[in-house]
């Protein structure tokens, strides 16, 4: 069986190589053994190929931290899945191989309508998407959120997500050309950052309170979301796509008790219960079988064109997919 393998810390292009690793092997009572069929590329992957991400792997490891695939084997006592069932594979097992195995607990067959490639993002992005808007702030129906990096994956699905929970958004980008094309995702009000947002903000919402703040970028653009917030707000980091440290106002969080949090789903993960999980992808798999959900995707490989998928992903111009079992 083939896999996508991290060898070393490093450039991708020295340290990712194309291994027989040992199969699956038959599924155990509560186990099922899943072909994938579609694993994207995430940033975090690229992380973890230069040694910096929250969890590192002891290599040679296989990289992959969502996807999607066909049930191939189950155990005697699955009753959730079928063989023959599409379904997701956790976050927790690696995806860039031809077979993996898990325990199916929360998993439920996937409509089979629905875009494979559209379904093997939804463990990462529209997940977390949701776990920002559920987990910090009770925002209210009508209510708003503010977000950076608004052309981001992950944003987009807040997007998506905020509007079935009857939330609107602000969404700030770099770049003015962007601004259409976030528009057109569903963004309610989309703006350029800089120094003087707060008062745009205002003057666009009407001067209400926002009590919620999603960063994805850090630097001086955590401080522009923070001067938007609201007295009792929370602003929550969960990437920092400038590579510069955030900075703040140390006024908003003593005198109007802004709170500032950090997300990482892999830390939510190891908490998770079955019902959390079964209860939020109940949420999102209908919305990404809609389409009110999607990422862009700019290509698919097979394992054996690793090379190219890691180039093009790495211009996050778009996703790039792998499809392991595609012929």
């Amino acid at each position: 069986m083939k896999a996508v393998q991290v060898v070393a810390f490093g450039r991708p292009a020295d340290v990712v190589k194309l291994n027989e690793v040992a199969d699956t092997g038959s599924p155990g009572p509560n186990e099922v053994v899943v072909a994938v069929e579609a694993a994207p590329i995430n940033n975090s992957d690229f992380m973890i190929m230069a040694g910096r991400y929250g969890y590192l792997p002891t290599p040679p490891a296989t990289l992959g931290i969502e996807g999607v695939g066909r049930v191939i084997a189950a155990g005697s006592q699955v009753t959730n899945l079928k063989v023959g069932d599409r379904t997701l594979i956790p976050f927790t097992v690696p995806t860039w191989t031809e077979r993996v195995r898990f325990t199916a607990s929360w998993q439920r067959p996937l409509p089979e309508a629905a875009n494979i490639k559209q379904l093997s993002m939804i463990g990462v992005n529209p997940a977390t998407a949701y776990l920002l808007l559920t987990d910090f702030m009770k925002v209210p129906r009508g209510g708003w959120v503010i977000q950076n990096g608004a052309n981001s994956a992950t944003a987009r699905a807040v997007i998506a997500v905020a509007k079935s929970l009857g939330v609107k958004t602000v969404n700030v980008v770099r770049r003015e050309d962007v601004v259409d094309e976030v528009k057109s995702a569903g963004g309610d009000i989309v703006l350029v950052d800089g120094p003087d947002l707060a008062k745009r903000v205002a003057k666009e919402t009407g001067g209400s309170p926002i009590l919620l703040a999603l960063d994805v970028v850090g630097g001086a653009s955590t401080l522009n979301l923070m001067n938007c917030l609201a007295a009792k707000a929370v602003l929550v980091i969960y990437s920092a796509m400038s590579g510069q440290p955030f900075s703040g106002s140390a006024l908003s969080v003593i005198f109007n008790e802004v709170s500032v949090r950090g997300f990482w789903l892999g830390h939510w993960g190891k908490t998770a219960t079955d019902q959390t999980l079964a209860t939020m992808y109940d949420h999102l798999v209908p919305m990404v079988a809609s389409g009110a959900i999607s990422a862009p995707v700019v290509g698919s490989y097979r394992l054996e064109d690793f090379s190219q998928a890691i180039a093009q992903a790495s211009a996050f111009k778009g996703k790039v997919i792998f499809t392991p079992n595609q012929a």
